[in-house]
């Protein structure tokens, strides 16, 4: 817990996209704006001495500040994630996450699949096409079903699918044309089992494990779709991930992949899992990912045991102690 003191002497900045959001689904990022609004409602309910901004701008000039809480992830230019805290890290001020250089080592998938495969632990073919390089085919991977998409990218967008070359050279074309570098990988039949990861104490703790069951273990799930923008009731569900063979395998690779991000405050990673071929791949890492009641950490601390607002304060509360900002 935050010790009353701490929340009293300490000014928080929280900036998000949304943070000042008063309405439902926004009608382009859909639930990431509920999301925001409860993380806001959180932070108020613990009682801290709170700031809210949702612009970059609010940190190109030293802010009077204490600690910075980041959610403006998703700015709409290529590696916006290192933005806020590359300008925290300018003005010396701590902030909730994980330094520039990790925070942009894990949104680039190509570098994460590249550390994950440097470790040991499967993972499937894949190409990069970053944009203004060469378009190399023989770089891409084999496959029936090839799965194209902003390298770079958060909740599926962009996400796109072709069946040979032309369709896969035409996707790389439209992913750059909108300036970003595309990945390429084949489709992986089977569900994602995420590992949601928290710092207790310090030292990195997994949390209960999710799994986004799919009724058709051949649907590409989109970002309309993780947004809450269509209905996608009847094509997956997230479950709570209860495997004798498999839990243990992934958690394995998970505690072997995390020491390439230490330190770091959460972070969800993900495998997909083709029970039926008996096979775990590994696919990404997210830090400062969705804390979202409704989503995998939400839910999984509601398995462990927590309240959403405890969720919150525990990784608030162990960034602050790293940062030794809860001592007068």
């Amino acid at each position: 817990m935050i010790p009353a003191e701490a929340k009293r002497r300490l000014r928080i900045m929280f900036i998000a996209k949304h943070a000042k959001w008063e309405g439902g689904l926004h009608p382009e990022d859909g639930n990431h704006a509920i999301y925001h609004v409860e993380i806001r409602e959180i932070l108020r309910g613990l009682g801290l001495n709170l700031v809210l901004e949702d612009r970059y701008e609010a940190l190109f000039d030293k802010p009077e500040v204490d600690f910075v809480f980041p959610l403006l992830n998703r700015g709409g230019f290529l590696n916006s994630e290192m933005m806020l805290p590359l300008l925290c890290t300018r003005h010396d001020i701590p902030f909730l996450g994980a330094s520039p250089i990790l925070r942009g080592m894990s949104d680039d998938k190509h570098l994460t699949k590249l550390a994950a495969a440097w470790r040991g632990i499967p993972t499937a073919p894949w190409a990069i096409y970053r944009r203004g390089a060469p378009v190399d085919r023989t770089a891409c991977p084999d496959g029936d079903r090839l799965v194209i998409k902003p390298n770079a990218s958060s909740a599926s967008w962009g996400v796109q699918d072709a069946h040979d070359w032309t369709g896969v050279e035409a996707a790389v074309a439209d992913i750059h044309s909108q300036g970003h570098d595309a990945i390429v990988e084949p489709f992986l039949n089977g569900s994602d089992v995420e590992v949601p990861v928290i710092t207790v104490d310090g030292k990195p703790v997994i949390m209960p494990m999710m799994l986004f069951e799919q009724a058709d273990p051949s649907h590409l799930r989109t970002y309309s779709e993780k947004r809450d923008l269509v209905d996608r009731s009847q094509k997956y569900r997230l479950v709570e991930f209860v495997d004798s063979k498999w839990a243990p395998i992934i958690a394995e690779h998970t505690i072997n992949l995390m020491q390439e991000f230490r330190p770091f405050d959460y972070g969800r990673f993900e495998f997909r899992l083709d029970r039926e071929g008996g096979e775990v791949r590994f696919l990404e890492v997210n830090l400062n990912c969705n804390l979202w009641s409704e989503k995998v950490y939400g839910r999984s601390a509601a398995i462990a045991g927590l309240s959403q607002s405890q969720l919150v304060e525990t990784i608030l509360c162990e960034s602050l102690a790293r940062h030794n900002l809860l001592a007068s």
